[in-house]
């Protein structure tokens, strides 16, 4: 079975006042929308950076752990990709180099995880354990339809690492439009 891994980024923005505008309110939709037909035609690839405080700390946690494998290694920045798949990539950057962009600051962890899809979770469970890994988060099946458990790498994002199931007869019922 084919591994998949997903990276979901949930982003939340505070108002400090009741007058003050989320942010994503503000945000407008082009008129114009030629720069579609650009971006269809040229877009390469897509991966996520998360500045870290610790690149050797981070890199080394998800090659040992997960088996990813270094694409690019510098003393600055590393790129790494589920073995064997041909995207599924995560960066890292170390937050003292000068090409970081102006606002980001090493992440702490917070709204932010990453999921991994894997065939079986309770074989990688028991063999994380037998290793000593920490658990975020105990082998359960979920009612939603996964088998789970989560680890937190060393910049404190959660590892959600899942197996998907049959969910419970109905459960997603409630969250379906009719």
């Amino acid at each position: 079975m084919k591994h998949l891994m997903l990276v979901t980024i949930v982003a939340v923005t505070a108002c400090s006042t009741k007058n003050e505008k989320p942010m994503n309110s503000i945000i407008q939709v082009p008129a114009d929308s030629s720069h579609l037909a650009f971006v269809r035609a040229n877009a390469q690839s897509m991966y996520t950076v998360f500045v870290t405080s610790d690149l050797t700390r981070t890199r080394d946690f998800y090659v040992n752990w997960f088996a990813f494998q270094p694409v690019f290694e510098s003393t600055w920045f590393v790129v790494l990709q589920i073995p064997g798949s041909s995207g599924n990539l995560i960066a890292f950057i170390d937050e003292v180099h000068p090409s970081i962009p102006p606002s980001p600051k090493a992440i702490s962890g917070e709204g932010a995880f990453l999921t991994i899809d894997v065939a079986d979770a309770e074989v990688l469970f028991n063999a994380f354990r037998k290793s000593n890994a920490e658990f975020a988060y105990d082998l359960k099946q979920e009612p939603w339809g996964q088998k789970r458990f989560a680890i937190t790498d060393p910049n404190g994002i959660w590892i959600d690492v899942v197996q998907q199931v049959e969910p419970q007869a109905g459960w997603w019922d409630q969250y379906m439009g009719k």
